[in-house]
This record gives C-alpha cells, structure tokens and sequence, in this order.
C-alpha cells in the first residue's frame, strides 16, 4: 500500500493534462538536407542522444540519456573524455520540437529534466509504462543530483566553487507535464510529415523500438532506432519484434562482440551460487542489480524457485527504494507481460512477493543490512556499483571470504563493477582502498541486452531495405567486431559515428 500510495502522489504531481502543445515553428535555419547527429552514446555505451533534423528545420531528439561511466559520471573537471558530457549540450534544448524516447533507463532519459531546465517545451512521446517509470526514476535521479551537489558543497575546498545540482525535482515535474504517451503499435503524428511506431523492444517494462515515417519533397523514407534491443524468451517480458523495412537504422552494440552463456543452465547455476554462499559459507549473496528491469527478473526467478522448493530457507533483501516502487509499476502494467508470466500468475497471483522476501524502504533499514551475521540474499542498487546503497554494502563485504558478489549485467569500464568483472585483486570505494576478498561470479545470462547472434535475428529483415547503418551504444572495440559481423552476414554498409558528427542523408 506504501509503494502505491507513493506512485499516486507522483502521477498528482506530474499531471499529464498539463501537457504543452507541440511547437509547430521550428528554428529558422538554413539546411535543406535531413541530418543526423549523434549527440551521445557514441563509441560509448551511456549517454544516449541523437538528433535528427529534417530539411525544413523541424528538430526531433531521439533519447536524452545521462553519461554514466566513472566515478564522477561525466562531471565537468574529472578529467576524463567524457568530462563534462552531462552539463553541455551538442545543440540548443530551445530549438528542439520534439523528444522521442525509447525506454526509461536513465542513460537514455537521465538528462530530460535538464534539458526541460534549459528550454525545451516541447513534447516527450514515450510508451505508457515508460513515461510511468520516468516519473519515479527521474525523481529519484534528481534527488541523487541534489544530494551530491549539497554533499559536495560542504566537503569542498575553501577556493572550490560551488557545485549545482544538474537537475531539480522541480525540473522532474515540469518534464513529466510534457510526455505524452501511447500503445505499442500505434501510429501517431509529431509533425504533419513525421509519424511514428513504437514496437516493443523486450529490454524493460515499456521499452520500445522507434520508426519514424518521414515525408519530405513529395518522397516517404523509413528511419528507425532500436534504443537497446532485448532478448528473446527472457522472464517477464514479451520477446523483441521486428522493426518495419527501413532505409537508415541508428543501431545498439553492447554487446555486438559475443553470445551470452546458455540460459537454459541460468537457473541451476544460480541455484548453485545460492547453496555454496549461503549454505556451504554461510555468507551473504550480494547482487548488484539496476532497479529497473533486472531486480524484478531476479525476484520473480526467486519466487519461482522458492515456489518449487528450491530455494535455501534464507532471507531475501531487496534495498532500493527505487526498486520498491518500480515494482509497483510492473504490477500497474501486466500488458507488458508475456505468456509464461499470466500462466504463472494463475497459481502465484504476485510473482514479486513470497515467504521470506522483503524491501527495504529506509536508510536505517539498509544500514542494518551491514550488520546481520546470517547468511542472506542482497539485491541493491546499482548495477554497476557506483552509486547507490550498494556501494555500502560492497565497502563492508568485500574484505569478507564468506561473501560473494554476482554481477549480472553490464558494467561500464572505471566502475567498480567493471573492475571486478575484470579481476580487480583490490577496489578503491568511498575513500578506502579494500582487498577483493569476497567470491566474484559474473552470469550474463541476465543481460537485458540482446548477444550479437540475437541482434542479428532482430535485423534480419532489414538486410535488403535498409541502405545504411550506423552503430551507438557500444564501446569501440565492440562495435567494429559488431561491425564486421553484420556485413560478413551480408549487410552493406554500417558505420561508427563519433561523439559529435552529423551526417546529411
């Protein structure tokens, strides 16, 4: 009741009637050709931002994401390529007419209350579940932005200048007035010339596929933008669908260099992990895990097995107070369920619940966590553990060879998860240089990410139609072993933008 109590306030806060009309005079300018320019995400995987501007100047943004990469996440003065991403912009938010977003994961919404903040007005077109998830993600993001600017602002230097948040809840609930939201396989106008379909992408709850229909000169062209393409025959979801025959493709590449493991093994293996860490060791299990998405992947495969009387009598921990509340969303939202989860629910009516499950909503609660000596599960925010409560929890169990941490996802380079998942023997974390002592397992079987065989089955139908690709979110390396693989299967032309470049079509 808490949880939903929580998300009624935020939809009285970011009430949608109060969306403001679409601006229908774009910017005058002086380009006569469609241009693409990639504004993030390029040769990178976070960060995600592309603007396509049509020959009479209308401007459509597709993603606004957040750079989350090292330990400042893109702060202005770190020093690093990325400094400074999340404060600049690649264009003017003014001249902007229109978000189209793909889903709701933060590198790829994190930055719209910023770009609200710096002057657009126009309108953010999302999926229903999307725009739900953005209204408790963003805030929650605002609230780190507050935070760390008034954490940062008290331990600063006497000759260090203040630092501002990058974005306010005030800013959140101006962004959230924008959105307007629709079903999956609907057509809808953003411009008398422009139409668009979101097709359901399988990556998380409301993700989608964009195509947009663009008529200019008396000539129709398809454009599409897989945002992150998902995995067939995962839990929850519904599989990734084809996108419509195309002309130009912008194109995801997190993992374009290989194939996950077997999912078929994903379960035992867990199970496995599970019995040597809480049984054999009697530690802790430790999973860090984004809030959205892989948390209730995780907790409906728990209650499955704690259904089927395969799971250990230990106590399971769910702390995210994000994750709390996102799971409420999932509930509001069974149309984004596939199959097996309604067959399922015919004998478990909440697969995010069971004997022994429990989410931790406050600090205290979290900070106990530190504490308890029985062995137990910990499932904590974020997945790439450079943020969040389970940076704690990582800073107080790593020293700890009883313990084990279970890295599910992907984890940028520079991010303790990342370190890990390379070897890391020790880990700096909060100001302390600790040993890695504790257990480290990696299962991408978990990805939300299509593996470069999946990606190129969601393709396939494009290998004809479609005259160009170019490839986005994806590290370098990747995307050139991407790359080569698409063309060895017959595809003719991929590129790999830089940060910045514009093409004209």
């Amino acid at each position: 009741m808490f949880c939903w109590q929580i998300y009624k306030n935020y939809s009285l806060l970011f009430d949608l009637q109060s969306r403001q009309p679409l601006k229908n005079s774009p910017a005058k300018t002086t380009t006569h050709t469609m241009k693409i320019k990639f504004c993030g995400a390029a040769r990178e995987v976070t960060g995600s931002a592309h603007l396509i501007t049509l020959n009479n100047g209308f401007k459509i943004l597709l993603d606004c994401g957040l750079y989350q990469g090292g330990d400042d996440d893109g702060q202005a003065g770190d020093g690093k390529p990325m400094a400074g991403f999340n404060e600049k912009w690649l264009f003017n938010p003014e001249e902007i007419n229109c978000l189209v977003l793909s889903h709701a994961h933060i590198d790829h919404s994190g930055r719209i209350p910023k770009l609200v903040g710096d002057g657009f007005t126009g309108k953010i077109y999302s999926t229903h579940a999307t725009r739900d998830l953005c209204a408790i993600m963003l805030l929650d993001s605002a609230k780190i932005q507050e935070g760390d600017a008034e954490y940062h602002n008290k331990k600063k230097g006497f000759n260090e200048p203040e630092r501002s948040p990058l974005y306010t809840i005030e800013d959140v609930g101006q962004a959230m007035r924008l959105f307007a939201s629709y079903n999956y396989e609907q057509w809808f106008h953003i411009h008398p010339d422009v139409r668009v379909m979101y097709r359901d992408a399988g990556h998380i709850l409301g993700s989608a596929s964009v195509t947009l229909e663009i008529t200019e000169n008396g000539k129709t062209s398809r454009f599409g933008f897989t945002g992150d393409i998902g995995r067939p025959d995962r839990p929850i979801l519904g599989d990734p669908l084809p996108m419509p025959d195309l002309d130009y493709l912008i194109c995801e590449s997190t993992y374009g260099d290989r194939e996950h493991e077997s999912a078929p093994n994903e379960v035992d293996r867990f199970v496995e992990i599970v019995q040597h860490t809480c049984v054999e060791k009697k530690g802790k299990l430790i999973i860090p895990a984004f809030s959205v998405g892989r948390t209730q992947e995780i907790v409906y495969m728990l209650d499955k097995l704690q259904h089927a009387g395969r799971l250990p009598k230990v106590s399971v921990f769910v702390d995210s107070p994000l994750a709390v509340n996102a799971t409420q969303v999932f509930v509001n939202h069974p149309e984004c369920f596939d199959e097996e989860v309604h067959r399922y629910m015919m004998e478990d009516d909440n697969p995010f619940g069971f004997n022994d499950l429990y989410y931790i909503r406050n600090s205290e609660g979290s900070i106990k966590l530190n504490t308890v000596e029985k062995p137990c599960i910990i499932i904590s925010a974020s997945g790439m553990m450079n943020a969040g409560r389970i940076r704690h929890h990582l800073l107080h169990n790593i020293e700890n060879r009883r313990n084990t941490f279970l890295i599910v996802g992907y984890c940028a380079p520079h991010t303790p998860g990342g370190e890990l998942r390379d070897g890391a023997k020790s880990i700096y974390i909060m100001g302390h240089n600790k040993q890695v002592l504790a257990d480290i397992e990696v299962m991408d079987s978990f990805s939300a990410h299509g593996d470069r065989v999946e990606m190129l089955d969601f393709l396939k139908n494009q290998k004809e139609s479609c005259r160009k690709i170019w490839l986005v979110h994806g590290t370098l390396d990747r995307q050139e072993k991407w790359r080569d693989y698409l063309m060895a299967n017959g595809f003719k032309d991929v590129g790999i933008p830089e940060l910045g470049e514009e093409i004209s079509l």
